[in-house]
């Protein structure tokens, strides 16, 4: 085994390989750029070499510094989790050259597979049943729409070397196919270095299952069964799920036959993934990818195994551990990924400061990868992951009801999270019946997306005793101006309050009886009385029923956690003026922060409404800012290069 082990990544797949290599007694080496200085994962991990610049292509994504980092520390192998060089065929060779093992497959079969055109070409040649579309050497933007028209609308532009989502994009008329191909193309550059595309038939209502593959140096390959991982946005995986509901003994095993024989064509050594597309009961050879999954840790929840480990056995040259027919699993497993983002923004990143972070308590059913910490920062540079929940349950119905459980105790402040929007995901009809496609998202939209109830009495009530209690001074001694019971002499006195619950302007009248606060709210007083920990456990009485919440008390700000929502509750002294407002068109300012990559208006140029002005990179994905209306650009305000923050005016239009 090895000695140490350069970890050429970030986040919480950096945590989640450095958690196993201290379990096996490896000493690690983190690897960090200007903006992880202070990371979680460096803390994670024995040593740390800063590598560059903020951005991946300053530092992640280059090989020749993290390979002399590898030397200069003594590493004598470099896992480089997924995304980044992970499937970078000329990197693995590169540390192969320099006599240091990479924790993954050959060069020879990432060049194979990694390559998603390649990788057809192969699977086409084995007789594996292919999507129909265009997988050829050609990139010229007519030849590609010419394809595209042959191949028939819907089509999915997609990068060769991408993965996660990014260099992706579906392509409902001919008219949009050349902005898609740019668009895709910068991307699949600025994530991969590679900007090469294929075109395939856009599959509406089909499933997407994986199936997990290893191989040895051995001539050994086995499949570890398959997960389902159908619930996607932007087509990037929100849930993935094993084993995948419906499926047969039959299929699984034809399923999983097929898989192995496409590793076992390219002498496969490792962690691999072998995805298809489900449509009608046929399944398609869709890409492999040559690394572990982000959704690893489902088939790890139902086989009790450490995909981790078996990575670095097989790369220190061990035979695989278990046999096709030593593998079993159980039980049913479900993961979510955690991300700040906005769904009610068609899921636009969000970045910022963690400034609460609490989650619910992990064992054997429950686990969390993560690579964030409270007080950490979301910044524009990468993938807005905060974190991986996995629960299990013994049936699909029982994960789903952990899963609901435990979205309800992950509390998150500081940016816009799609906790709430996964809960409704874990309530959903299509989902809760196992009805799974990539169009599920789209078809439950009316009740995913569903305008928010108010929030309830007994939150408004919450939210003022916390607001109360975080400010009362504690009682330290006998003097009368330390008791903050509220005693008066005279008739008992009301404050006017006004607090802004979940955007909706609330007058609150609070009076103070000893140690009770009096809510009054249209008219109608409640008696409200408890404590809060430092914690943010709120244990309150409202009249007269114990009631138990989480609030946090930023600023003039209440974030209560109550009924498995989150309620942001603000509040403003009715006796200051209002805070300045002002007002600025949504389609002419920086949705997020981000770095300008292409700017396709010009001054005095007549544009149409819905037209593409600016084209925003942030988190490796890019942003179409585009007119709200037709007009005439007055002056373009920004540059090719500059980083702008959020609410940043872009460009004005007359």
């Amino acid at each position: 085994m090895f000695a140490k082990l350069l970890i050429a990544n970030r986040g919480e797949i950096a945590c989640r390989v450095a958690r196993t290599a201290r379990r096996l007694a490896i000493r690690t080496v983190a690897v960090f750029s200007d903006a992880d200085a202070e990371a979680a994962h460096v803390a994670a991990c024995d040593e740390a070499m800063h590598i560059g610049g903020s951005r991946p292509q300053e530092s992640y994504l280059r090989g020749d510094v993290i390979l002399e980092a590898a030397r200069s520390t003594g590493a004598d192998a470099i896992h480089p989790g997924y995304g980044f060089l992970s499937e970078n065929a000329e990197f693995a060779a590169a540390c192969a050259a320099a006599g240091i093992v990479f924790v993954g497959p050959s060069p020879e079969s990432i060049a194979a597979m990694g390559g998603k055109s390649a990788a057809k070409a192969l699977m086409e040649k084995a007789g594996v049943p292919l999507t129909p579309g265009y997988h050829g050497a050609r990139q010229e933007a007519d030849y590609l729409l010419t394809e595209a028209v042959r191949i028939g609308f819907p089509v999915l532009i997609k990068a060769v070397a991408g993965g996660g989502g990014k260099g992706m994009r579906r392509v409902d008329r001919a008219e949009e196919f050349a902005a898609a191909l740019a668009s895709c193309q910068r991307e699949a550059a600025a994530s991969f270095k590679d900007d090469r595309v294929l075109v395939e038939k856009y599959l509406t209502s089909a499933r997407h299952i994986e199936v997990q593959v290893f191989g040895d140096n051995h001539g050994g390959a086995v499949y570890l069964f398959e997960r389902d991982c159908s619930v996607q946005r932007r087509h990037q995986k929100v849930i993935e799920e094993a084993p995948a509901p419906g499926m047969t003994q039959d299929r699984r095993r034809q399923m999983g036959e097929a898989a192995v024989a496409a590793a076992r064509a390219v002498k496969y050594s490792g962690a691999g993934t072998v995805e298809f597309i489900v449509d009608d009961g046929a399944f398609y050879f869709m890409e492999m990818n040559t690394r572990l999954q982000v959704e690893h840790a489902v088939t790890e929840m139902i086989t009790g195994l450490d995909l981790v480990e078996w990575q670095l056995r097989v790369a220190a040259g061990e035979p695989l551990p278990l046999s096709q027919d030593q593998l079993v699993f159980g039980g049913h497993a479900i993961e979510a990924r955690i991300y700040a983002e906005d769904p009610a923004r068609d899921f636009l990143p969000s970045i910022g400061t963690l400034a609460h972070l609490a989650t619910p308590a992990t064992g054997p059913s429950l686990r969390i990868d993560t690579g964030v910490r409270q007080g950490d920062e979301i910044t524009p540079f990468y993938d807005p992951m905060i974190a991986k929940l996995i629960v299990s349950g013994a049936t699909r119905a029982a994960a789903v009801a952990a899963m609901r459980s435990a979205l309800a105790r992950f509390e998150v402040v500081g940016v816009a999270t799609n906790i709430e929007f996964i809960g409704r995901l874990m309530h959903a009809p299509s989902f809760v019946q196992a009805r799974l496609d990539t169009a599920l998202i789209e078809r439950e939209r009316g009740f995913l997306f569903a305008p928010r109830e108010p929030a309830s009495r007994a939150a408004c009530d919450l939210a003022v005793l916390a607001f109360v209690l975080q400010r009362r001074p504690a009682d330290t001694g006998t003097s009368p101006w330390q008791h903050t019971g509220g005693w008066r002499l005279g008739p008992g006195g009301q404050r006017r309050w006004r607090f802004f619950v979940d955007g909706a302007e609330v007058d609150v009248g609070v009076s103070f009886l000893d140690e009770t606060v009096l809510v009054d709210i249209g008219g109608e007083t409640d008696i409200a009385s408890g404590s809060l920990d430092a914690d943010g456990s709120l244990t309150a009485d409202i009249d007269g029923k114990p009631v138990r919440a989480r609030a946090r008390v930023l600023g003039n700000s209440v974030h209560l956690f109550f009924d498995g929502r989150h309620h942001a509750i603000g509040w403003r002294d009715p006796y200051l003026p209002p805070p300045d407002v002002v007002e600025r068109h949504a389609g002419l300012i920086a949705p997020m922060p981000g770095r300008i990559i292409a700017i396709l208006a010009k001054d005095g140029a007549t544009v149409a409404r819905g037209a593409p002005l600016i084209v925003m990179e942030a988190m490796k994905m890019e942003h179409t800012v585009t007119a709200p209306s037709a007009g005439v650009i007055e002056k373009v305000l920004c540059s090719i290069g500059d980083q702008v923050k959020e609410g940043v005016e872009l460009l004005r239009l007359a």
